[in-house]
């Protein structure tokens, strides 16, 4: 086999062999973990019957499978989990095992077609390496993290320089990370495809659930996300509508923090924390709201967003990272000042009160997810790539 994928790079690097139809997926988390890359990945991945997809990612658990078919992609998990951390066991370091499984995926069954990382991260990091086995194959970086990238520790933003320098192409999820991009490497072709939503499972309901008071948040219990300050604005919202009602979607490390907030301010009737919950069992919780409020601080494009937009949700965001891509204010959504729980509470209460309004946000927001975020046309747009 080995010596089948010399003979294939050769005729790769003499342009004579079209490009195979097998894809190569790298990314440091997937299902059952739910991220943006993850529901990406999947989307993707189901609708493009026509490739045969290998992914490799972290075994974060001893109880999941090191190797499990979903949908149409053949999952290898390699390492433990400490792998994302273990610089003193080289076997495995991520990037590493990463890169080891890859070889021997390659000995098996022949060369990819293309390497495809999800986020210039740890596995794109075997990514790098292959690159200096298999220089012939082309190497995608899809770029989706929502930190705030410039403000990273320094060998974080160095080992990123090494993936954008090997890589022959880039996406970008937002304008916002495009740009990041083209500033770290200004030579290196990037196109802007956003994350999308499956249009059919998020629905919009028949008809308005009137005197609805319900917000909403589906998010990380992380400080990016901006929680705490979204639940500090309950508390100045219940003040004027004593019976609203927030949701919140979702685990982190804040969480304990947040219930005891929630307690202080005396908000156990108004708050409930849901956990997390499936993207199968999401629109069900989705079309019960009214509001949708994420108050991030970063944020590279936000799925959770799009997905409310698509369920008839009028949404509240920050200007912030890739957000105003798809929030125009006062005509997709409306935007509040970040770290501002008043602001976020006073967004909240015009519209719970303005039903023009929420109607108006609603109607546009719908049109423009219809238009720029269906995962169909998500998908025929990576369907390109790979068959240039």
């Amino acid at each position: 086999m080995q010596e089948k994928s010399t003979e294939i790079l050769g005729r790769l690097k003499h342009g004579q062999e079209t490009i195979p139809r097998r894809i190569l997926i790298l990314s440091t988390a997937y299902l059952p973990q739910v991220g943006g890359s993850e529901l990406a990945i999947k989307n993707i991945t189901d609708r493009l019957p026509e490739f045969d997809f290998d992914l490799i990612t972290s075994k974060f658990s001893p109880d999941i499978p090191s190797f499990e078919k979903i949908g149409n992609v053949n999952v290898c998990r390699v390492g433990n989990a400490l792998s994302r951390f273990s610089f003193l066991l080289p076997k495995n370091f991520l990037p590493i095992a990463v890169f080891l499984k890859a070889r021997q995926l390659i000995s098996q069954h022949g060369v990819y077609g293309f390497i495809h990382a999800y986020q210039a991260s740890q596995a794109a990091g075997g990514g790098w390496l292959l690159k200096l086995f298999y220089p012939q194959i082309p190497f995608l970086v899809t770029v989706q993290e929502g930190k705030n990238l410039i403000n990273q520790p320094w060998l974080t933003k160095t080992f990123r320089g090494l993936i954008f320098n090997k890589a022959n192409r880039a996406t970008a999820i937002s304008n916002y990370l495009a740009e990041y991009i083209v500033s770290q490497n200004k030579n290196l072709p990037v196109t802007i495809i956003p994350n999308g939503v499956d249009l059919q499972k998020f629905a919009m309901s028949s008809q308005e659930i009137l005197n609805n008071r319900t917000i909403i948040t589906v998010s990380r219990l992380v400080e990016k996300n901006g929680v705490k300050d979204l639940v500090e604005a309950m508390a100045i919202v219940v003040k004027k509508i004593n019976d609203a009602k927030l949701f919140i979607v979702g685990d982190g490390y804040q969480k304990e923090e947040l219930i005891k907030r929630t307690k202080t301010l005396e908000l156990e009737s108004n708050v409930e924390f849901l956990g997390e919950i499936s993207n199968e069992e999401l629109p069900k919780y989705l079309i019960k709201a009214t509001v949708f409020v994420r108050p991030s601080l970063s944020e590279g494009l936000g799925i959770a967003f799009l997905e409310a937009m698509a369920s008839g949700i009028a949404i509240i965001g920050t200007p912030v990272g890739g957000i105003p891509d798809f929030l125009k204010d006062r005509e997709t959504g409306l935007f509040c000042e970040p770290e501002n729980p008043q602001d976020i509470a006073n967004k909240i209460i015009e519209i719970i009160e303005n039903k023009d309004l929420r109607q108006k946000l609603v109607k546009n927001a719908r049109k423009l997810v219809e238009e720029k975020y269906d995962w169909n046309n998500i998908a025929q747009e990576f369907k390109k790539i790979y068959g240039q």
